[in-house]
């Protein structure tokens, strides 16, 4: 398995310079960093951003249950981590709206398709219908949208295999 070769080479890190930052959204709204994944010394030769959104069933408003969902989110590590393509991935929350993201970046836009669709199917499971969705961007990373350059898209396009 890919992640575990990662893990035991130290490939994957969780930087935390970003732990903290806010990233601003096309909607007005912000989202905050609360956690980084990336693999050491992977660079895209087809640079591709993926924002991937989603809320949550079940919890509402109840700040406890947002911080144990928070805490619990490395399990998923494995998802994603040994995919082939994935560079890095910023693990952010609006804290007023209840809503998720992740900004990953990604080595080709068909590799974050697919991983976006197979995410897609397994957020099903506990996110709100209707609330899944991702935005691809080709040729960009994600400085842009960290550095408040560039705001994200904070109405990608619904994923109908998991809203239906």
């Amino acid at each position: 398995m890919e992640t575990t070769r990662l893990l035991v080479t130290g490939a994957l890190t969780a930087p935390t310079g970003l732990v903290g930052h806010w990233v601003s959204c096309d909607d007005g709204s912000r989202s905050l960093v609360f956690r980084e994944t990336a693999v050491r010394g992977r660079n895209p030769a087809d640079p591709v951003v993926l924002v991937v959104r989603f809320r949550l069933r079940w919890i509402g408003r109840r700040r406890w249950a947002h911080a144990v969902f928070r805490s619990t989110c490395p399990i998923n590590t494995p998802l994603f981590a040994g995919s082939p393509g994935f560079v890095t991935k910023l693990w952010l929350t609006d804290p007023r709206t209840g809503v998720y993201r992740g900004l990953y970046e990604w080595d080709g836009a068909e590799r974050a398709e697919r991983y976006a669709t197979q995410l897609a199917r397994v957020l099903g499971l506990v996110a709100m219908r209707g609330s899944i969705a991702h935005t691809v961007v080709e040729g960009v990373d994600r400085t842009g949208y960290v550095d408040g350059g560039r705001p994200l898209p904070a109405n990608a396009r619904a994923d109908r295999r998991a809203a239906s």
